[in-house]
């Protein structure tokens, strides 16, 4: 498929498989959202889904900066635009969070410059989050006198409801130090280093097992935030149960037992 906002970069591995690097190209404006920039970042993170031969996505922005969060045009013309309008319009930026979010893949944001509204969204709805030392974030709504309402059940997960209080209300600018001791960013490098710290994480990505990381995430949404009953306790020992007999499983216990690198099938 053609895009005209983003572009694919699919970085090939030693064992065969893919890196997909995800680029935002609206570099003149800071990468900043309208319609096509979250119709094509939707359409792009299911193609790469449903593609076997990718392992892992990396989310990045072209030019300065991750990503402005919206569009000041788009902006415009959404508020001259009906109830009816809006809502629709709403529900469509909230199916792409909800895609990166629920995505099979391992997911990577590699953020440098700024990632402000539903830039920082962006990044927090990814399973790591790499920050250059030059990285600003900001959930900025309010001052524009709305609210980062479909970022927030991923920027809440990210940095708690505590921190959540706070930056929601004064919209400060967070930088990359803070947003990594606030739970955002996993790591924060120089923006020399970004790219080879980003590298170090896939390297760690590549050497698990592709199904056991699919199952980890849906695990990790299962059992956060809930309480520890006995169905909870029960639904866990099913998953390791299923898991333990599948080939994946037993290709890596040999290999551990073998003292080698395990042969990964892709499916």
């Amino acid at each position: 498929m053609n895009y005209s906002t983003i572009e694919i970069e699919r970085r090939r591995t030693t064992i065969g498989t893919s890196v997909a690097w995800l680029w935002m190209n609206r570099a003149e404006v800071h990468n900043a959202f309208d319609e096509t920039l979250i119709a094509e970042l939707t359409s792009a993170l299911q193609e790469l889904e449903a593609d076997v031969g990718v392992r892992v996505i990396v989310l990045a922005g072209r030019g300065k900066s991750f990503s402005a969060g919206a569009d000041l045009n788009w902006m415009k013309r959404q508020g001259s635009a009906s109830m009816e309008d809006n809502l629709a319009d709403a529900r469509r930026l909230g199916e792409l969070f909800r895609v990166l979010a629920e995505c099979a893949k391992p997911t990577i944001a590699r953020v440098h410059g700024a990632a402000m509204g539903g830039g920082m969204g962006l990044a927090a709805a990814c399973d790591i989050c790499v920050a250059s030392s030059n990285a600003r974030f900001a959930t900025s709504e309010v001052g524009i006198g709305i609210i980062p309402a479909v970022i927030s059940p991923y920027v809440v997960r990210a940095i708690g409801e505590r921190q959540a209080y706070r930056y929601f209300q004064t919209a400060e600018r967070i930088s990359a130090e803070r947003a990594r001791e606030i739970g955002l960013a996993h790591e924060v490098a120089e923006l020399e280093q970004l790219d080879a710290q980003v590298e170090a994480i896939i390297t760690s990505l590549l050497s698990g097992g592709p199904q056991a990381q699919t199952a980890s995430t849906a695990l990790i949404r299962a059992v956060a935030n809930q309480p520890v009953t006995a169905e909870l306790i029960d639904d866990t020992a099913q998953r390791i149960a299923q898991l333990r007999a599948t080939p994946e499983a037993q290709e890596g216990l040999a290999a551990f037992l073998e003292k080698r690198a395990p042969a990964w099938a892709v499916k």
